[in-house]
């Protein structure tokens, strides 16, 4: 009994043991002056208003105490429980009976009323606990609440199990969550699995395993259980119906959030994964409709130069040769972005990272530029300048990736960067009070309009406005992947793409890295700690 119900039993006993005295101080001031029925009545009356503050039988037993003393005190012969006439008794009998009645009905409507009063607080228990479940974004970070709801709704230890994904076919801890004052015994943690398995409660009351001193009761959603509740029947009063019932509508709402989580993460991965099918079979139409285009051309020049060799002319023999590089580059190109752009928006994906110069990663991104560009002439007059910030440090990268990313642009800007004799600049600089390497390549070309800048870095978005040439001088649009490649190799290294409008003209896609602490040498032994 807590403090609360202490103080209201000692305030109800009070209010009674001083009706009764009030009672009987009348009675003996009324003795001789009103006739005995009257002063039965006034017994009556205080029976009546101590049975408002007694329990029914402490009421019923007072009622029966005070009548015995009304005989003694006031029925003639006094001084005796001898009744002289029949019209006496017959005034104590209904005294007697009045009295018992009314404690009868009071202790009735004092159940009722707390009765009425438990309904309230559980009803009020569970829509509390049914709003923080709707508003919680895991409900299995509500598990803790609901023990400690049940806890204090019983008073008893209660241990909770919770999947924490789909059910195992075995009985695995590791594919549950375990909440309790202490770790549940092997019955115990069998019992749990059984009742989350079927679904169904079991524990005195249930009619079924009734022997058992506690309660298994199923977190329930509509189509299956979420977990299991084990709540140990320390006191007599737990078996009630009632109990059971309201502990099972907590575990249930427990339950139907469990359900409503799962059935939403089930439908984001589905969401997920039929956004990334999608993708998939539009990377995958785009690049066939693309590769039919390079593939043609390598056939025709490939079949010109085997059946009719001997009638061609040595420049029409490096014109075919040159186209066949050149669309065999185009293609491999187009495949190294599309392998990148769909490794690097995969989950969990590592880079292997070292410390790279930007130096050397330029230099060979040159390089293989010169030697791809050598044989090309649509190209031939166009100016390509590298400027590089004295002092830059060390990059933790995938010099490959990088190499990768920066060699995109560069051909984004060959192509798209405006006609023969334009500038190209790659530029590496530190930007934003030092915390950023930026690689910038710019150009002079006719920019990108406004209505596309913000998507330009989407897969399979174009410079439409600005075709590429092939050497024989008839136009091809790309895949639409280099760009959203150079994104996805920007993101991986926790940097990103930008693209900026030049004042005179022209675009700069620039790559933002942040710049790590350098290692730092150990001379003495001759390498980085």
């Amino acid at each position: 009994m807590n403090k609360d119900a202490r103080n209201y039993s000692l305030g109800a006993l009070a209010m009674a043991v001083l009706t009764w005295g009030c009672a009987w101080g009348l009675l003996l001031w009324l003795d001789g002056r009103v006739d005995l029925s009257s002063m039965a009545m006034l017994l009556a009356l205080a029976a009546t208003l101590t049975s408002l503050w007694l329990p029914m039988a402490l009421s019923m037993l007072g009622s029966l105490l005070a009548v015995l003393a009304f005989n003694w005190t006031f029925v003639p012969p006094r001084g005796s429980f001898i009744v002289d006439g029949q019209q006496h008794a017959l005034l104590l009998l209904a005294m007697l009976g009045l009295s018992c009645i009314t404690a009868v009905l009071m202790g009735r409507l004092r159940w009722q009323a707390a009765q009425a009063q438990d309904r309230a607080r559980q009803a009020e228990q569970l829509r509390d606990f049914s709003e923080r479940l709707r508003d919680a974004a895991r409900p299995h970070s509500l598990a803790s609440l609901l023990r400690d709801e049940l806890q204090q709704f019983l008073g008893a230890p209660v241990h909770l199990m919770i999947l924490n994904d789909g059910l195992p076919l075995q009985n695995l801890d590791s594919a549950v969550l375990l909440m309790g004052e202490k770790a549940v015994d092997a019955d115990q943690s069998t019992g749990l699995w059984l009742c989350l398995r079927n679904g169904q409660a079991f524990g005195p009351g249930t009619g079924r395993h009734e022997e058992l001193p506690a309660w298994y009761l199923p977190l329930r959603g509509r189509v299956a259980s979420y977990g299991a509740a084990l709540l140990d029947l320390t006191m007599p009063d737990l078996t009630s119906g009632a109990k059971r019932t309201h502990a099972q509508s907590l575990c249930d709402r427990m339950g139907l959030a469990l359900e409503r989580h799962a059935t939403e993460q089930a439908a984001l991965r589905a969401h997920d994964e039929a956004a990334g099918q999608a993708t998939r079979n539009a990377l995958l139409a785009a690049i066939s409709h693309d590769y039919r285009t390079p593939l043609a051309c390598i056939m025709s020049a490939a079949s010109s130069l085997q059946d009719q060799a001997a009638r061609l002319s040595p420049a029409e023999r490096k014109r075919l040769v040159a186209t066949i590089l050149d669309e065999t580059e185009a293609l491999s190109r187009m495949t190294d972005n599309s392998l990148q752009l769909a490794r690097l928006d995969a989950a969990g994906v590592v880079l292997r990272r070292d410390w790279e110069s930007i130096e050397e990663i330029v230099g060979s991104v040159l390089r293989r530029l010169r030697q791809r560009r050598a044989h090309l002439t649509a190209f031939a007059e166009l100016q390509l300048r590298v400027r590089l910030e004295p002092g830059l440090p060390l990059l933790n990268c995938d010099a490959l990736l990088l190499g990768q990313l920066l060699e995109n642009l560069v051909d984004n800007a060959l192509k798209y960067g405006g006609s023969n004799g334009a500038e190209i600049l790659v530029r590496c600089a530190s930007e934003d009070a030092a915390e950023f390497v930026v690689l910038a390549v710019r150009d002079r070309g006719p920019g990108v309009d406004l209505r596309s800048r913000e998507r330009i870095f989407e897969i399979f978005q174009r410079g439409a406005e600005s075709p590429e040439f092939r050497p024989d001088g008839r136009e091809r649009h790309g895949a639409g992947v280099g760009l959203a490649a150079c994104r996805a190799i920007a993101r991986a290294h926790g940097g990103e793409m930008r693209l900026r409008v030049r004042s005179h003209g022209g675009v700069s896609f620039e790559c933002w890295l942040p710049k790590l602490p350098a290692p730092q040498v150990d001379e003495a032994n001759g390498g980085a700690r």
